[in-house]
């Protein structure tokens, strides 16, 4: 949803002004989902392969609060007890690779999927920790409030766009957000709230789901809209002679009306065409079907897709805790890559799971109102999956120590990943934006470096 500040007032058939912009409907002034696909303007001036890139999008698993590194994609089965915790390890189809045993799904496909065990920044704060690994930049602590520069997804629906018409460029979903704030870090910042995502509430796997972005308000129908749209378009021209211009139809006005009365965006996030074996597959529950949705968008034409799956800050209860929620990403997150395996999509669709830090390689004694031991804060040493877009299968960058504390080798920073994130879209890594103070701001902070040896 794009969100436009200010308060609303009265129109003159009972819609207000804010009800409008938010729907997309055109406006004479303001933000209208016209402004928001202005995205798709620019293009990357160096393209790594353009074939290859002018087809690839992203879809970022975003697991807000932190996972455990220990629990997830990096267990440490001869650490002691303290650190090795309560699940036990598996092996997977990479030998002398093991998982979670709660991951039994991506053990399977690991030879599809790279590990990133080094992945590190020092910063046990939410906030700043959220902001370095969304942007490449480090965030101010505790400044919830206050996105520095836009993220990756941001900056990635901005220079490159949709790759067809009729879809928004950049989607969060199931309700995008960053630290509880929406769209918060995954947002624009001085980009402008044009290239924010297209946030998506709500529960897919509800029966009843419905994206009432896509609807028009009660009361306009899409005679009524057109109709709007030929009285615009006589105020247009009538400014154009003024100006002595000659009179063209605004392309980002006419994607904003395909977005709003054509089928694409509507049909990619109706799952009631989905076969109801695939739908199980992913798992019958909000991020399993969020997940599906993701890959029908990117198939849509969608370049960039954010879905946030919250409640991984588990300081108390963590067996308990991980033992609910790490199947299912398990299962969503590899039915995910084998989906887009078997559809011919993984080539051309990068793929990561992350939040922002790991936990701490020690267990603690739980909080004072909870007893049962969890873990902290830990930003020193984190785990990111990757698969598609050129990804090597079974490939494990890096290494944390024998407890899982720090990084062992290859430490790899947050400005790698996102350095990464635009090699595989083929953005200029040189590219500069200008904030609101008219500073050049590079897109990557200096020392980041894509992450080759996950290729």
């Amino acid at each position: 949803m794009i969100h436009v500040n200010g308060q609303p007032f009265g129109h003159c058939a009972g819609i207000t002004r804010r009800s409008l912009l938010q729907a997309g409907v055109l406006s004479f002034s303001g933000l209208s989902l016209a402004d928001a696909m202005r995205a798709g303007t620019l293009a990357s001036t160096t393209p790594r392969n353009s074939a290859v890139a002018d087809r690839t999008s992203v879809i970022l698993i975003w697991l807000d609060g932190g996972p455990s590194q220990h629990e997830t994609y990096d267990p440490k089965p001869d650490a002691p007890e303290q650190f090795r915790g309560p699940i036990s390890s598996i092996s997977t189809s990479v030998p002398g690779v093991q998982l979670s045993s709660l991951m039994p799904e991506s053990a399977r496909l690991l030879d599809r999927m790279a590990l990133i065990r080094s992945m590190h920044h020092n910063n046990n704060d939410h906030f700043s920790a959220a902001h370095w690994m969304l942007t490449g930049y480090k965030g101010a602590g505790n400044a919830p409030t206050v996105p520095k520069v836009p993220s990756a997804g941001a900056v990635v629906s901005r220079l490159k766009g949709a790759k067809a018409s009729g879809v928004p460029p950049y989607v969060g979903l199931p309700r995008i957000n960053s630290v509880g704030l929406s769209p918060g870090y995954h947002g624009a910042a001085y980009l402008g709230a044009a290239y924010n995502p297209f946030s998506v509430d709500g529960d897919p796997n509800d029966p009843k789901y419905r994206v009432s972005n896509l609807s028009l308000p009660k009361g306009i129908s899409v005679d009524r809209l057109n109709d709007r749209k030929l009285l615009l378009a006589q105020f247009d021209h009538t400014r154009q002679l003024a100006d002595e211009m000659p009179g063209e139809e605004d392309p980002f006005r006419a994607a904003a009306f395909d977005l709003l009365t054509g089928p694409t965006a509507r049909a990619a996030f109706d799952l009631r065409t989905e076969s109801p074996r695939l739908r199980d597959r992913y798992g019958r529950h909000q991020w399993g079907q969020s997940t599906l949705i993701a890959r029908r968008l990117v198939e849509a034409g969608t370049r960039f897709v954010t879905l946030t799956f919250g409640g991984w800050d588990y300081h108390a209860n963590l067996e308990k805790t991980v033992k609910r929620m790490v199947p299912n990403l398990d299962r969503a997150v590899a039915t995910l890559v084998d989906d887009l395996h078997q559809r011919g999509l993984l080539e051309t669709t990068l793929v990561l799971v992350m939040g922002e830090f790991g936990r701490t390689p020690k267990m603690n004694k739980g909080l004072p109102n909870n007893k049962v031991p969890g873990r902290d804060h830990w930003g020193k040493v984190m785990s990111v999956m990757a698969a598609g877009a050129g990804v090597a299968g079974g490939r494990v960058v890096g290494a944390s120590n024998t407890r899982g504390e720090v990084p062992k080798d290859m430490p790899v920073t947050p400005a790698d990943l996102v350095a990464t994130i635009y090699d595989r879209v083929s953005i200029d890594p040189e590219t500069l934006f200008y904030d609101r103070l008219s500073r050049p701001m590079p897109i990557i902070p200096n020392g980041g470096r894509v992450i080759r040896d996950l290729f």
